[in-house]
This record gives structure tokens, C-alpha cells and sequence, in this order.
């Protein structure tokens, strides 16, 4: 009887762990789904400040050239002047194009004032111009779209994974960036760190 006893407490104890942990980890999931939206933000404020206060500038964003559509070579320095969104994606990539539609709507809102650079990462492989081409013409997005045939772009930035995401101001900075895909309201906050203020 006493031995039941005990099997059934340490049963409930269990059970009640377990659902404390459950309720826990999805607590920390909804708080890291909201610091997860906040974090571009964020880090950016934070490390411009952090940088300000100890008389150092944000990294220079390394170049690197790549093609175009129409196959004519570009460089990220050429683009300099203006504030530049730099995104790495491939067709292959479920969460890039979860983003995409997101980086096509604010592109037809902003594509006059910031400069939308949408990098295929080519492989010859897995990820060709063809099907990035392919895709891109197939979902009528109107964004830029160049291709890094030779990794050059994912050498200089050390992709790891993708989407990645990296905002610039246009002295050639790059103020923050992140990895994974963003939302709407994400892009506008990294784009809003690298846009002039208007004085108007």
C-alpha cells in the first residue's frame, strides 16, 4: 500500500514537472517569438551606441561582385550612395521564401530610396541562375535580384545559413543584420536604422 502510495506522489510529481516545463517552454518561445521580431532593432541601437561611445564606426561591409539579370557584372561598392538592403537567399530555401513577398512589398514602397540587393546564392548544383530566374519570374516579385555564381558574397560575409540579412548604411556600413527569415515589421525596423531622417 505504502509502495503504491509513493509510486502514485512521485507519478504526480512527475506529471507536474512536466507540465510546468511544457508551460514554461512556451512562455520562453512566445518571449523569444516577440525579442526575435524587436532584435534588429535593437542590436543595431545598441551596437551604434556602443561603437559611438568608444569612437569606433560600424564595419566597413566588405565588397564583392556578382550578376545581375540581364548577366552584367555588379559590385556592392557601386551601390554605395545609397542605404542597401543585402539579402542572401536560393529558391531552395523554404524560409526565404517565406520572406520574400515581405522584402517585394516594402520594395515597392522604398525601392527609390533604399537599394534592395536580393543575392542567389549559385551553386551550380543544387541552386542555378536558371532556377533562381525561374522562381523570381514564376512569383512576379519585382525586386533586384543578382547572383553570386562565384561565392564571392558568401565568402566576404561568411554565410553560414540562410536568409541572411544585412543592412548598410550608404557610407558602406553595415549597421546590423540578421540571420533567418524576418517579417514585415522586422525589415522596416533594420531599414529604418540606415535610412537618412528626412528634414522635411
Amino acid at each position: 500500500m505504502k509502495q503504491t502510495l509513493k509510486l502514485g506522489i512521485g507519478a504526480a510529481a512527475f506529471a507536474l514537472a512536466f507540465a510546468g516545463a511544457v508551460i514554461a517552454y512556451n512562455t520562453l518561445g512566445k518571449q523569444e517569438s516577440v525579442q526575435n521580431d524587436n532584435r534588429i532593432a535593437e542590436s543595431g541601437s545598441a551596437e551604434s551606441a556602443s561603437n559611438a561611445e568608444n569612437g569606433q564606426e560600424n564595419p566597413k561591409a566588405p565588397d564583392f561582385s556578382m550578376l545581375d539579370q540581364s548577366g552584367n557584372n555588379v559590385t556592392l561598392s557601386a551601390m554605395i550612395g545609397k542605404p542597401v538592403v543585402l539579402n542572401f537567399w536560393a529558391s531552395w530555401c523554404p524560409p526565404c521564401k517565406s520572406e520574400m513577398p515581405e522584402f517585394d512589398k516594402v520594395y515597392a514602397e522604398l525601392g527609390s530610396e533604399i537599394q534592395f540587393m536580393m543575392v542567389d546564392l549559385v551553386d551550380g548544383r543544387r541552386e542555378t541562375v536558371e532556377k533562381g530566374v525561374q522562381y523570381i519570374e514564376e512569383q512576379g516579385f519585382s525586386f533586384p535580384v543578382y547572383f553570386d555564381i562565384r561565392q564571392e558574397g558568401a565568402y566576404a560575409y561568411g554565410i553560414r545559413s540562410i536568409p541572411t540579412t544585412l543592412f548598410i548604411d550608404r557610407d558602406g556600413y553595415i549597421v546590423t543584420g540578421v540571420q533567418g527569415a524576418i517579417n514585415e515589421s522586422t525589415l522596416r525596423k533594420g531599414i529604418a536604422l540606415i535610412k537618412p531622417v528626412s528634414n522635411n
